[in-house]
């Protein structure tokens, strides 16, 4: 299961609104980095039949079945710091990161 916290979920809710279209929000990993692994999150018009839905503060979170073992029970969260905002992936899969933290590996 993936979850958002409220701050995150809020910010989806306020994108997709002003997008005007889309279901929820796809989370994944893709192979790349020193570490091995990295995340990709994009908002997501349609949910495939293999797709895993989760709801999560009031927004689907769609995971492709091979992205879901490296993220299951990973929360997201959306936070400004300074100048910076973005989301933050607290996934306790996490063995190691790389030190740019870009990239990770379970």
């Amino acid at each position: 299961m993936i979850t958002l916290t409220e701050k995150a979920a809020q910010h989806v809710t306020r994108y997709l609104a002003r997008r005007g279209k889309g279901v929820g929000l796809r989370v994944g990993v893709k192979t790349t980095g020193c570490s091995g692994l990295a995340y990709k999150l994009e908002y997501a018009d349609e949910i495939a039949a293999e797709d895993n839905v989760f709801e999560s503060n009031g927004v689907k979170v769609i995971v492709d079945p091979k992205s879901l073992p490296y993220i299951d029970g990973t929360e997201l969260d959306y936070a400004r710091e300074g100048l910076n905002e973005g989301f933050r992936f607290n996934n306790p899969n996490v063995k190691d990161e790389c030190g740019c933290g870009e990239s990770f590996r379970v």
